[in-house]
């Protein structure tokens, strides 16, 4: 059994839709980021950054596993499973979804952080960020043009990491269009079952305007 904390963020997401992909049976806890539980003890001495999601493995001698690329590498590794055997194609696999770690998800959150949270309106950093969202989405776009997912002819933990964060992009304020490529895999992803019920696990928690609130204080510590 895994016990996984997280909370509705798209890292949160890569976790919950990983384990519903695989069919892992696992136990969700609800990390309340408003109310800093990610900064108590307990919570970082499973994760020391004090970052969701985190995993223990509870067949695995409660093997913790933090940051959302780890924890989706070792459940692909551990139960064989979103695990490409061709040494290619997994090695395309692991190439994009870096590419998701070090290029989208980073750049999606600061477009987040100065187009929705940041006390004051700085244009040049909000196009930025904008614009090299927008750049890396090019770049999906192209490689979508070559082959059906990420990795090739097969979904992958690629596809999983990727999507999770590019479809967030309207909160970013980040455009798809023209990107035809990226709109099919995009659509493509969305009707897939496992995907769905992942997205809307972990649930968010509270009145969407306090949220936001929340957020904004948190970009400021």
């Amino acid at each position: 059994m895994i016990e996984l904390y997280t909370a509705a963020t798209p890292n949160g997401y890569k976790a919950t839709v990983t384990l519903e992909e695989m069919g892992l049976d696992y136990n969700l806890h609800h990390v309340q980021l408003q109310d800093d539980e990610q900064k108590r003890p307990d919570f970082l001495k499973m994760n020391p950054n004090g970052r969701i999601p985190v995993i223990v493995d509870k067949d695995n001698d409660d093997f913790v596993v933090f940051e959302s690329g780890a924890i989706m590498l070792y459940l692909a590794e551990t139960y064989d499973k979103l695990n490409p055997k061709d040494p290619k194609e997994r090695s395309r696999m692991i190439q994009w979804l870096m590419f998701q770690m070090g290029g989208i998800g980073p750049m999606m959150g600061q477009a987040n952080v100065f187009y929705r949270y940041f006390p004051e309106k700085l244009p040049s950093a909000i196009e930025r960020y904008q614009n090299e969202s927008r750049r890396l989405f090019e770049v999906l776009n192209k490689r979508l043009g070559e082959s059906e997912y990420l990795a090739g002819e097969n979904f992958s933990l690629a596809d999983i990491a990727n999507w999770c964060w590019v479809r967030t992009h309207d909160w970013s304020g980040v455009s798809l269009d023209g990107l035809e490529n990226l709109k099919r895999w995009m659509n493509t992803i969305s009707e897939r079952p496992a995907c769905q019920r992942g997205v809307t696990k972990p649930e968010r928690m509270g009145d969407p305007d306090e949220l936001v609130k929340s957020a904004q204080k948190m970009v400021q510590r």
